[in-house]
């Protein structure tokens, strides 16, 4: 009797161990896909987290460029026509246009050609600017020279 109770343990173990190998080597599997997944989501998050440290840089160097287009009417955009329709809406030069939106004519001339885009800044006085009727521009053109004027003679006395 006792050879038969020590082959049914005999066998008994053997299919046991059959069995747990068989759920381990599923496990394993698993397992290893998992650790894969795991790594391939921890450098997707490293990546990004250099593109956000990236960006925050970008944003802490030009918070005066936020700050001017925050004046910026959402919804508005740039156009090289609309710049130059609205130049011979007011009928100014491309220089009285510049003195009235505080950029050089030859920007003006280049914004006009479309071959650059202007700065935030730049692009809030444009968009203030689109407000503006005739008698209103040449009021503050005059102002703007009379300013100017200013400035000129109080260099002469500093220098004179």
């Amino acid at each position: 009797m006792a050879n038969i109770a020590s082959v049914l343990k005999d066998e008994i173990r053997r299919l046991a161990r059959k069995e747990v190998k068989g759920h381990l080597v599923k496990t394993r599997r698993v397992t290893a896909r998992y650790r894969s997944d795991i790594a391939t989501l921890k450098r997707v998050v490293r990546l990004q987290e250099r593109k956000l440290a990236a960006l925050e840089s970008l944003q802490a160097k030009q918070p005066a460029a936020e700050a001017a287009s925050a004046d910026v009417a959402p919804g508005s955009r740039f156009s090289a026509r609309s710049v130059r329709a609205q130049r011979k809406r007011l009928k100014l030069t491309a220089e009285q246009y510049a003195a009235l939106v505080g950029v050089s004519s030859q920007t003006v001339y280049l914004w006009e050609r479309g071959k650059v885009r202007p700065k935030a800044s730049q692009f809030a006085a444009l968009v203030s600017a689109r407000s503006l009727g005739r008698r209103e521009a040449l009021t503050r053109l005059e102002q703007a020279g009379q300013k100017a004027a200013k400035k000129a003679r109080s260099r002469r006395k500093k220098r004179g």
